[in-house]
């Protein structure tokens, strides 16, 4: 697949890792030289210098013969143009574009992206993508991550284990038979800063950040097995009313389960504004990192602290702050993977990355085959594809045990219609089945080749 990326910042360049790391031929344009001498020194990729949305630019990067456009400049204007002229002139079949600007995603304005008006295939909207991650967080505390698959079904949770986790030193064979009717597999295990799909004898221990998939109605058993409660909060603080800021808070003024929310934001315009679309959430106009101020707000009270500004250093201050002052836990979002490490040491329970929620909309949109959702975990160490297994797939119609997986791939669940299966070496693989894989980034490829169907299915 012929790929042309438009921007060469944090996202352009982890959608081109993943891309260029799969054998396709991807080309990388921004006008920041740096940026682009980044790309093609660490990737194989091809780099360009200049303007996406012109188009001798878009000519000279191979747009005559491209099967996709990934606009993702830090430009909403310049993305979409670009979108219009790959259309328009290049006649480009997929056009995506990242839009920040919430005016843009309104849906009364939805007729704007139609082929004869915008012909922009696919939106991506950060702030909304990492709103829903952090609701995601809030839903699962005892959790450092977590995400949904097969319309809710199924939950993806990321538990680091204590010392008085009881299964400590207990084979994963022997825990799925000690807890038989319990619908959740362990399909990843991160120690010592290294992930990788476990083997049915790997024990787990103290420390090992582990990856468990459940069946939604199992997950309050499965985070007790690892020693973990799932108790919903009830008063939020929230740092950073800005748009992720105050689209959380937004969400979480919908919730079924009434939530105390405040927010406290810096900049006057923007507190005036979130205190304008907030029915029953207090504003508050100052800084995060006044204690003050977070006692205002009832910090020593509140479940969860949420900092949410656009700076990660503020982020991680304000979440410490926030907890020593007497918050029960503290969630931060984090644009840069080399602070991730901090976290622990500095009594973070979760974090957010920004990067990892839009390069996984994205990549969803991008799979081969009826792939229906893409999860990126970590620093793009592995990925969990969620696809429809067709009749032409190779693993249409075998037992499990007679697939042949990759080494760091695990198949996490099945869903048969509206049955979620935990699955076993003796369960057959049938056409119309959705899966849900669990894969280290460098096996990708290979679970693509199983999910790949013929010609005639596109």
């Amino acid at each position: 697949m012929k790929v042309i990326i438009c921007g060469a910042g944090q996202v352009g360049w982890q959608i081109a890792r993943h891309l260029s790391s799969e054998n396709n031929d991807v080309t990388v344009v921004d006008n920041n030289a740096d940026l682009v001498r980044r790309a093609t020194d660490t990737l194989d990729v091809k780099g360009l210098t200049g303007f996406a949305s012109h188009p001798d630019v878009l000519d000279r990067a191979g747009a005559r013969d491209a099967d996709m456009v990934i606009a993702a400049t830090f430009s909403d204007e310049v993305n979409m143009v670009t979108c219009q002229v790959a259309h328009s002139v290049f006649a480009v079949p997929r056009k995506i574009a990242r839009l920040r600007a919430q005016s843009y995603l309104d849906t009364i304005y939805s007729d704007l992206y139609r082929r004869d008006h915008l012909p922009i295939d696919v939106v991506i909207s950060p702030e909304k993508e990492v709103a829903e991650a952090v609701l995601n967080r809030i839903a699962s505390p005892s959790t450092f991550d977590t995400e949904s698959f097969f319309d809710d079904a199924v939950q993806l949770m990321g538990i680091e284990l204590d010392e008085d986790c009881p299964v400590l030193g207990t084979p994963l064979k022997q825990l799925s038979e000690l807890f038989s009717t319990l619908r959740a597999i362990v399909v990843g295990i991160r120690r010592d800063s290294t992930l990788f799909a476990p083997e049915p004898g790997d024990q787990m221990f103290a420390g090992d950040q582990i990856y468990v998939v459940s069946h939604s109605d199992d997950v309050a058993r499965a985070l007790e097995i690892f020693g973990k409660t799932r108790a919903m909060p009830g008063r939020i603080v929230i740092i950073g009313g800005g748009n992720v800021g105050l689209a959380v808070a937004s969400r979480l003024e919908k919730a079924a389960t009434r939530m105390r929310t405040r927010v406290i934001e810096a900049n006057r315009a923007r507190a005036e504004r979130a205190a304008d679309a907030l029915e029953r959430t207090i504003v508050l106009h100052g800084d995060g990192l006044d204690i003050d101020l977070l006692r205002e707000a009832g910090i020593e009270r509140a479940d969860v602290v949420l900092s949410l500004t656009d700076d990660d250093k503020t982020n991680m201050l304000a979440s410490v702050r926030g907890k020593s002052a007497g918050a029960g836990m503290a969630i931060s979002l984090v644009n840069d993977p080399t602070l991730v490490p901090l976290m622990s040491p500095l009594g973070i329970d979760a974090y957010v990355n920004p990067r990892s929620t839009t390069v996984s909309s994205i990549l969803r949109h991008i799979r081969h085959g009826r792939v229906r959702g893409v999860y990126s975990i970590g620093d793009a160490e592995a990925e969990v594809i969620e696809a429809q297994v067709l009749s032409t797939s190779p693993m249409a119609g075998k037992a499990i045990r007679d697939i042949d997986f990759p080494e760091g791939a695990l198949l996490g669940a099945v869903q048969r219609g509206k049955k979620v299966l935990r699955p076993t070496g003796a369960t057959r693989i049938e056409e119309g089945d959705a899966v849900m894989i669990f894969s280290l980034t460098k096996d990708v490829p290979a679970v693509e080749a199983l999910l790949q169907v013929s010609i005639d299915f596109f």
